[in-house]
Order: C-alpha cells, then structure tokens, then sequence
C-alpha cells in the first residue's frame, strides 16, 4: 500500500509493518508503544526533545550522532564502547564505575591515586 501526500493521523494497532519504509514524513509527537522495531534503521532524524523510556537499545549503534544535552538515567551501559566522541563538559556521578576505562586506564585506579596525593 502506497501512501502519498497524507495529511492525517494513522492509528495502527496490533500491525505487523514489517519492511516498511517512512521518508520525508513528519511524525512529530508521534507515539511507539510496546512496538518491536528490531534492526530498524534511522538514518537523518531530527529527534530533539525525543523521550526514550523503558527501551531496550542493547547493541544499538550511534553514529556520527549529536547526543548535546542528553540526561542519561537509570541506564545500564555495561559492556559499552565510546570512540572519538567529545566528553567536554560531562558529569558522571552516583554510578557504579567498576570496570570503567578512559584510554585504557581504569578509572577507579585514577581517582584512588587521586585522593591519596596530597
């Protein structure tokens, strides 16, 4: 089925979309629930504002993404990678950081030695 130029809203529920494919669509304040989109792609997304809440995103990959002002809570990134990314200005804080390498250093190491200098 072939939809051009649609100006309302859809309401789909207990779908199978499987393959479909949505471009130059404005979805804005659109809602997912229970949906599974697995190996879904999103590709040139504006998702500011966007709220992801009780999501599974494990072994999803961001890249070449801007991730500017995002508030991270409650979330496990255990087993993480973060290559050439810009950390200027974040804060880490009330996480368990067992495990955590910046540049192959562990960090608890680094914050250890840190509290014993004088």
């Amino acid at each position: 089925m072939d939809i051009n130029d649609l100006r309302e809203s859809i309401v789909a529920t207990d779908s199978d979309l499987s393959g479909s494919s949505f471009s130059g669509v404005a979805m804005s304040e659109a809602r997912f629930e229970d949906a599974r989109m697995n190996a879904a792609r999103f590709d040139h997304l504006d998702m500011a504002s966007t709220i992801f809440s009780r999501t599974k995103l494990a072994h999803a990959r961001f890249v070449n993404v801007d991730l500017s002002g995002v508030h991270i809570e409650n979330a496990t990134l255990a087993d993480a990678t973060i290559q050439n990314a810009t950390l200027a200005g974040v804060t880490i804080s009330d996480c368990d950081i067992s495990g955590l390498r910046i540049d192959g250093y562990l960090v608890s190491d680094l914050i250890a030695a840190f509290r014993k200098t004088p």
